[in-house]
């Protein structure tokens, strides 16, 4: 596969778009064509324009920015608010390329709502990536339409693989693949952030206490990629019988997680489908 990345633009590189936009810049990959990003502030825009390679666009003082950074990229990130979605689409309708393939970073906007406003010709890819692509490490959810080829398909998925790991779904599973990989990090830093209390609850330090909790956190995360063994089989060779883990563990196993996780999946899901319908 070829040494560059096809022109790209950034429409409204907020949070999930600016992580995206960071990992594929750390990369070092070059594009065919350069990057364009478009924010609604100067502000936004000054920092993004510091990023090597990426030509930034203020909304406030170049109204038609977002047209013009349509018009000349291959790949067409759409990355502002769900709300937005709809005036956006129309707006850059007219100027996109013929073989552009538009990726929506939008949660609960359908595939069917960018074909209804862009045409069924047009190339569209759903993703549902996480924050942590800003650090190389993140997961991403692709379900293409009807008019996306394999090829098209593929170049998203390269520009992906560039922050973390892909899979590619079906669009009816988008959704719940949001409740895990896309609200999962929330998850872990909640569970980080009680086991700090813990730490300081039996008299430790603010300081070691969030050492303790955060590097044991990132320790076990790495001793499970350094792995072959499952998640199960680790916890089993940490928890001796009737050792202090044991005790801890089964304490965690009554308060019935596997039902806590199952629930809180549940309602992200029931809330990703409010969104979806406007609510």
């Amino acid at each position: 596969m070829a040494d560059s990345l096809p022109s790209l633009a950034f429409l409204g590189a907020g949070s999930m778009g600016g992580a995206i936009l960071h990992g594929v810049v750390a990369s070092g990959l070059p594009t065919d064509g350069g990057i364009i990003a478009t924010n609604r502030t100067p502000e936004k825009a000054a920092a993004l324009a510091e990023l090597g390679g990426v030509r930034a666009i203020a909304l406030e003082h170049e109204p038609a920015g977002n047209t013009e950074a349509a018009a000349s990229a291959r790949v067409v990130f759409v990355g502002v608010k769900p709300a937005m979605v709809p005036d956006l689409l129309r707006e850059i309708a007219p100027v996109l390329r013929e073989d552009a393939i538009v990726v929506s970073l939008a949660a609960g906007i359908t595939l069917d709502t960018f074909s209804t406003i862009l045409g069924d010709r047009v190339s569209v890819i759903r993703s549902m990536p996480n924050t942590p692509s800003t650090v190389g490490k993140g997961v991403t959810g692709l379900a293409r339409g009807a008019a996306a080829s394999e090829d098209d398909l593929a170049v998203v998925r390269r520009l992906f693989e560039l922050v973390g790991a892909v899979i590619e779904v079906p669009e009816g599973q988008i959704d719940a693949l949001s409740t895990i990989s896309g609200s999962g990090p929330a998850y872990v830093f909640l569970l980080i952030e009680e086991l700090t209390k813990a730490a300081i609850g039996k008299g430790f330090s603010e300081a070691d206490a969030r050492l303790m909790a955060e590097q044991t956190f990132i320790g076990a995360t790495a001793l499970l990629a350094a792995s072959d063994d499952e998640p199960a089989e680790l916890r089993r060779r940490v928890t001796s019988p009737k050792g202090t883990t044991e005790r801890a563990v089964a304490v965690l196993q009554d308060a019935k997680l596997d039902q806590v996780f199952a629930e809180a999946t549940d309602a992200a899901l029931a809330r990703a489908k409010e969104i979806a319908v406007g609510k």
